[in-house]
């Protein structure tokens, strides 16, 4: 009797334990079918690998990213044999021309995950952003986004900065070649009339001298509201001088080499240096200014920016060179109608000791001598 009972209990407990291990199983099934429903409900893409590398489950949306390798997935699979066929199937264009070392590049960063994002071009045109971290258990879990729209309006907004520039870039070029057109004549005329103000004149001339200088003055002002020039240097000279009719400061006995393209401007040098006791040579254009320097002794040289053949940045430029094996430095002031502060960074930076700007003013350009000079 007992023995049968014993057998009763083993069959009634073995029959329990069934029932429990099948539930069990159950729930377990249900649990996993409700965590990949939630995965595949994800926008998207979920890898999740073992400590090994395999894998254990990934979602739909995974699966339609990496659609010319899906077939590939299983678990236990190897990520990296996945990796390598796509490889060789051409999936990834960066892999092109360097499979191995993209392969081993790949695989470190996979088994060595850190969570740092980076991205990932496939062969469809497409870009993926890659995120992936290492599980309690040791195994991965990797993030898949698809950022192809992303880069597309990146890359729309860097061309439409790049415009941006390329147009800011011209209204500078334009503001440029308007001052150096409208002050050049500008130039001219004031220089001139400044010479003639420092000669023997009636005082009915003199009252003509004084209403064209205050005249031209104002013109100037105009010009460089219209340009807007907006320079520190333009704003401390905001108002027209009174006028001159001598020249404030000599420079007797200096050599000065002086280069514009314009007769007109070289005229108004000559005549205010020569007023002042300077022998002037003049030229026409960088080229032209490097040979004159190096085939004579000059005290200061007078540069104009704007000359064909050479630019007075590349003339004040192989000077310095030329300086610097062995022959004398000269003292270099730059006379342009480009006075903006890209400007005068660039005379700066080519060598030159001053930049003033045109329309020439005696005094300005005798403070400008007398500062090289005394330096």
């Amino acid at each position: 009797m007992q023995a049968w009972l014993d057998a009763l209990s083993r069959r009634l407990g073995l029959r329990f334990a069934r029932r429990a291990l099948a539930q069990a199983e159950a729930e377990t099934r249900a649990a996993q079918d409700r965590l990949r429903e939630a995965i595949d409900l994800l926008p998207e893409g979920i890898v999740i690998l073992d400590a090994e590398g395999r894998y254990v489950l990934w979602n739909k949306r995974y699966a339609e990213i990496y659609h010319r390798s899906a077939d590939l997935f299983a678990p236990g699979a190897k990520f990296t044999d996945t990796l390598r066929v796509g490889v060789a199937r051409g999936d990834y264009p960066e892999a092109v021309g360097r499979e191995e070392e993209w392969l081993a590049e790949r695989f470190h960063k996979l088994m060595n995950p850190t969570g740092e994002r980076h991205e990932q071009r496939v062969s469809d045109g497409r870009w993926l952003m890659i995120e992936e971290k290492r599980t309690a258990d040791g195994g991965v879990i990797g993030l898949r986004v698809d950022i192809t729209q992303m880069k597309t309006q990146a890359e729309a907004l860097a061309d439409a900065l790049h415009r941006v520039e390329a147009a800011s870039r011209a209204k500078t070029e334009f503001l440029a070649d308007m001052s150096h057109e409208l002050r050049t004549p500008l130039n001219g005329v004031m220089g001139l009339v400044q010479a003639l103000a420092a000669t023997k004149l009636t005082k009915t001339q003199q009252g003509l001298v004084d209403d064209i200088l205050r005249s031209a003055g104002a013109l100037d002002d105009l010009v460089g509201g219209l340009l807007d020039y907006g320079d520190a240097a333009r704003a401390a000279d905001a108002s027209p001088p009174a006028p001159s009719h001598h020249v404030a400061a000599e420079a007797p006995a200096l050599r000065v080499l002086a280069a514009d393209d314009n007769p007109t401007n070289r005229k108004v040098v000559e005549l205010m240096l020569g007023a002042a006791g300077a022998e002037v040579i003049s030229v026409e254009n960088g080229r032209e200014a490097v040979e004159a320097w190096r085939g004579g002794a000059f005290d200061l040289v007078l540069m104009d920016l704007r000359m064909p053949v050479m630019d007075g940045l590349d003339a004040i430029r192989a000077i310095r060179k030329a300086e610097g094996a062995g022959l004398p430095r000269a003292p270099i002031i730059v006379v342009s109608a480009n006075t903006s502060p890209d400007d005068l960074a660039a005379s700066a930076d080519a060598g030159a000791d001053r930049h003033i700007g045109k329309p020439l003013r005696a005094e300005e350009l005798f403070d400008a001598i007398t500062g090289v000079i005394a330096a």
